[in-house]
């Protein structure tokens, strides 16, 4: 008996915080009891625990089996396998014709089809949560929002259900909410701690913001380096939703922020002013009115960014679509101090829960007017298009075949039109040849897109930006190209095909493989791991190949046949097996004797290093750089690299290593005897890389002696009202901007480069002059370097005299600087290799 009152007593207190959650989440609103709210299914009231999303994804699992309105689909997998999922939603009569729903979806995103009659076509909204894993109320909210939909007996939610088809992603970032899920809940007070100082509310380096690589994916639906958003975006593409959210944290002492961003200043320039100065203010009315019925403060038309394309809340924007960005105070666990008061979870959630909803029915609501919109956005698209100067682009790289078919993917992945060019071009001094070239007409669906991917954009409205101010794609790629009326469009590529090179047969008295290939550093370090000995070619020469007379540029990488510990035939079948692994070209030659320049015995033919790196990360350190650089040797060298903590740096032997990496960030904390370690590393024949900040502190320990740009300084005004503070400080960074620099391509750092200028990507303010050894600054900015983005003119004087990458000797050892970013997002191809330079030839660098 006293079992069974017990039971009862729980029943009981169950059922009424059940009641209080669905009170405090959806007052007055009453829900189909076949479908289990999330708090019965998770077995705690939502805002309680931070959810495991392996959780929020057997919660959507139970919707998907138990209601015919659901159906859940996973897309692809994270990097650390956990899956990336889509709950679909819909009627019963719209979840049964879902194909050819998304069919008159895509025919309406066309503008060469027939327009769909729009009347009987539901809205196509995208729910978009959790991009951020340590802002984790978003996929809270999703699970609400899930359940409302489906279970929601009100007016609002039945019409969603016959309205709308509803795509809700719970979380963009799985691997980084679970890993600040762990530390919020493994570090939870009972009762819970608000103040800030708690460990709960600071995690250790490097938090959950960012994905398994320590990338922020809010910015990568341009880019598309990473699973989660290549999965994304080839799903988004699949439906052109007609809106598509954005939920997010901020501050704890801030309220919520929900769009229009700032006029013109926060504002993408390809993106039509019917975005912001109709679409925007129309659903800010819903907005605000669920928010006034709560009473929630909020804000609009201030800071957040709305101009990058890789945003969530862009990349829709220049699709046709709305993109929505909702920033809510944060908890940053399950409760915290603010200057209103302390802040719940539960708090956190309820807001982008009631925006959510106001969403749908703001969606729902203007239904015909935003499907006319996406079939209006694609149709001036190409109307613009064709009045475009440029009528054309066409781009190609004559050398380096892995990194056209990159970009070409990339393309393709975006949906634009790419063609063979048809004809020999010469344009402004470059050349573009036919079977090596293609063309992008601007007359096209995506020309908005074809401008990100091309345009450099130097003019704007503000001079304070939230993130990059450039992002020209092709830049990015170091991919040569121009405008041109005059290109002859071949066949249209429709996939990008792996080349079949043949391998040459026969005896061998040495293989040869140009470094110019995007992919050569892999199998320069793939045949390493195999035992194999390479030589780089420090010179120019000729030979006399299987394909007749090449000409080879200095860095060419040689595998001679007599300096091997491994048989002839195991070097052959290895060579051969990398080749056709990392699609390269082979070349064979038969006798060390070249037909011009240096021969293949020369002393300017030395052994390559197989590199040994350890890279320092946590506190202090950019998680972002490290993450950029750990993910360029995993995944394009297949490379390990050892990360080790700066506070465990005492600890380290480098002798057992050639090269450390240091990317951005405070070495102050580290002892006197590591510091002491690290110096005799150097002078004993040690290589370093470092990037930015990191290279001032080694100006600051004596390692290096670099000096930074001074110019005069220019007089400010006495006094500034204190409203224009932001503006005026801002003004003065470098956010993000693109620059023409000059190569020395005589210097190892420029292997495989065939060009002198290249495209670099710079976000530091860091400006240090040329080298006063002369041979040793062997990437410097132009006369005119600015090719794209935002820099003050004070800034751009001091640009102009500094230099790019500088080598500093150090007795038997170097440290070579990097001023820029090379690996910057995961989509500099075109700077990548000269980072791979300084790994694998840094110690013939000075």
């Amino acid at each position: 008996m006293k079992k069974l009152y017990i039971a009862l007593i729980a029943l009981l207190t169950g059922i009424s915080q059940s009641f209080a959650q669905t009170d405090y989440f959806f007052p007055g609103e009453s829900f189909d009891s076949t479908i289990p709210s999330p708090e019965e299914f998770l077995g705690y009231p939502i805002g309680d625990w931070h959810t495991r999303y392996d959780l929020i994804v057997k919660y959507f699992e139970k919707l998907d089996e138990l209601s015919e309105l659901a159906t859940l689909q996973t897309i692809g997998y994270t990097h650390e396998h956990r899956p990336k999922v889509i709950l679909t939603i819909a009627s019963p009569a719209h979840m049964g014709e879902l194909e050819q729903i998304r069919q008159r979806q895509l025919q309406l995103a066309d503008p060469t089809q027939e327009k769909p009659d729009v009347s009987a076509m539901p809205s196509i909204v995208h729910l978009g949560y959790g991009v951020h894993g340590n802002e984790p109320s978003s996929a809270e909210a999703a699970m609400l929002t899930a359940y409302w939909i489906l279970a929601g007996q009100s007016d609002l939610a039945k019409r969603v259900r016959e309205e709308a088809v509803t795509h809700i992603d719970p979380t963009l970032n799985p691997d980084g909410r679970d890993r600040h899920s762990l530390w919020a809940d493994s570090n939870k007070g009972f009762p819970p701690v608000a103040d800030p100082l708690d460990r709960e509310h600071n995690e250790a380096w490097p938090g959950g913001r960012t994905n398994h690589y320590w990338f922020d994916l809010n910015r990568d639906w341009l880019p598309l380096a990473h699973p989660e958003s290549q999965v994304k975006v080839e799903w988004y593409h699949q439906w052109y939703p007609n809106v598509t959210t954005d939920f997010h944290e901020m501050g704890t002492n801030s309220t919520y922020f929900f769009e229009p961003t700032k006029p013109y200043g926060s504002e993408n320039p390809v993106v039509p002013r019917k975005n912001y100065d109709d679409i925007n203010p129309l659903f800010a009315k819903y907005f605000a009115k669920y928010m006034d019925e709560i009473g929630s403060l909020y804000w609009t038309k201030e800071v957040f960014d709305n101009s990058y394309p890789g945003y969530g809340s862009t990349y829709p924007d220049i699709h046709g679509g709305l993109g929505l960005v909702f920033e809510t105070a944060s908890s940053r666990g399950h409760l915290q101090a603010s200057q209103r008061g302390d802040i719940s979870f539960a708090f956190t959630i309820r807001n982008h829960v009631v925006n959510s909803l106001a969403t749908l029915e703001a969606s729902i609501d203007n239904r015909e007017y935003m499907h006319d919109y996406l079939r209006e956005f694609f149709v001036t698209a190409v109307d613009e298009g064709r009045k475009d100067p440029a009528k054309n682009y066409v781009f190609g790289d004559e050398f380096d075949a892995s990194r056209n078919r990159l970009f070409l993917q990339f393309l393709l992945d975006h949906k634009i039109k790419v063609f063979e060019n048809d004809t020999d071009l010469r344009i402004g001094g470059q050349e573009f040849k036919k079977g090596k070239s293609w063309v992008v007409p601007t007359a096209q669906p995506q020309y908005r897109m074809v401008r990100t991917m091309f345009e450099y954009v130097k003019d704007f409205a503000d001079s304070v930006f939230y993130d990059a101010s450039a992002w020209t794609m092709a830049a990015a790629y170091g991919m040569p190209f121009s405008t041109t009326p005059a290109a002859k469009l071949g066949a249209e590529i429709n996939s990008v095909e792996a080349p079949d090179y043949t391998f040459p047969n026969g005896k061998a008295y040495a293989y040869l493989i140009d470094w110019a290939d995007y992919f050569s550093p892999k199998m320069l370090y793939d045949l390493q791991e195999a035992g194999i000995h390479v030589e780089v070619i420090n010179r120019p020469f000729k030979s006399q190949t299987q394909d007749g007379p090449v000409d080879f540029a200095a860095g060419t990488l040689m595998v001679p046949m007599g300096f091997q510990e491994l048989s002839s035939e195991e070097v052959a079948s290895k060579i051969q097996e990398s080749a056709k692994t990392n699609q390269q070209k082979v070349y064979k030659v038969e006798t060390g004797l070249n037909l011009s320049g240096i021969d293949l015995g020369s002393n300017s033919v030395g052994a390559v290093q197989k590199p040994k790196v350890i890279m320092l990360v946590g506190p202090g350190v950019s998680g972002y750089e490290a993450g950029e650089i750990w993910h360029l040797l995993d995944t394009k060298v297949g490379m390990p690299i050892t990360k080790v903590n700066t506070d465990n740096f005492g600890r380290v032997n480098l002798f057992n290593y050639n090269t450390l990496i240091l990317p951005s960030g405070n070495y102050s904390g580290l002892s006197e005897a590591s510091v002491d370690h690290l110096k005799d590393w150097v002078n004993r024949g040690g290589t370093v890389i470092s990037l930015k900040s990191a290279s001032l502190w080694l100006n600051r320990i004596g390692l290096t002696k670099e000096t930074p740009v001074q110019l005069e300084e220019v007089e400010e005004p006495a006094e500034l009202p204190f409203a224009t503070r932001r503006d005026f400080e801002g003004a003065k960074e470098v956010g993000g901007s693109i620059y023409l620099a000059r190569m020395d391509l005589t210097h190892p750092i420029s292997y495989g480069y065939r060009q002198e200028n290249i495209p670099v990507y710079r976000n530091t303010n860091i400006f240090i002059q040329p080298s006063q050894n002369k041979y040793l600054t062997p990437i410097r900015y132009t006369a005119n370097p600015h090719l794209g983005g935002y820099i003050s003119d004070a800034n751009l004087e001091k640009l102009k005299q500094s230099a790019s990458v500088v080598i500093s000797p150090a007795r038997s050892g170097r440290v070579i600087h990097f001023f820029d970013s090379p690996n910057f997002r995961g989509t500099w191809f075109g700077t990548n290799k000269l980072f791979l330079n300084a790994l694998f030839f840094g110690n013939q660098m000075d």
